[in-house]
C-alpha cells in the first residue's frame, strides 16, 4: 500500500520577511536603515519584525528584500563572520566608490553591491 505525501512548503512570504529582519540584526542595521533599504515605512519594519506585516511579492520591496539577503547571504559566504561583514559594510570601499552601507540604502547601490559581492564570491 502506498502513502502520498505532501510537502508542507512555507510560504515565500513568510519566508522571505523573517530571512530580512534576521539579516538585518546579524548586520545590527537599525530599523530605520532596513526600512529605507525596503523602501517601507519604519512602522511597517516593526510590523514586519512583530510578524504582523509580511513582505508583498508584487510590490518592488520583495525586489528589494531579495537583493539585501543575497548581500547577506554573499558576506557570510566570503567572510564568514558577522562582525567582520558589519566592518567591510562600514568602511571605504574603492571598488564601489564609497561604504556599501551608504550605497544600499538607494537601488543602483544596492545593485552594485550584489554585483560586486557575487563576482567576490565568484573568486572565493
Amino acid at each position: 500500500m502506498a502513502t502520498t505525501q505532501t510537502a508542507i512548503r512555507p510560504d515565500a512570504s513568510q519566508v522571505l520577511s523573517k530571512a530580512v529582519s534576521r539579516a538585518a540584526e546579524r548586520l545590527q542595521l537599525s530599523r530605520a536603515m532596513l526600512a529605507t533599504i525596503l523602501g517601507l515605512s519604519p512602522a511597517t519594519i516593526t510590523r514586519l519584525y512583530d510578524g504582523k506585516y509580511l513582505l508583498d511579492q508584487k510590490r518592488k520591496e520583495w525586489d528589494f528584500a531579495l537583493l539585501f539577503v543575497r548581500v547577506f547571504r554573499s558576506l557570510d559566504s566570503i567572510v564568514s563572520n558577522d562582525e567582520t561583514a558589519r566592518v567591510w559594510l562600514t568602511n571605504e570601499n574603492l571598488a564601489l566608490n564609497g561604504r556599501p552601507i551608504d550605497l544600499i540604502t538607494q537601488t543602483e547601490g544596492l545593485v552594485r553591491v550584489v554585483h560586486y559581492l557575487d563576482t567576490s564570491r565568484g573568486l572565493v
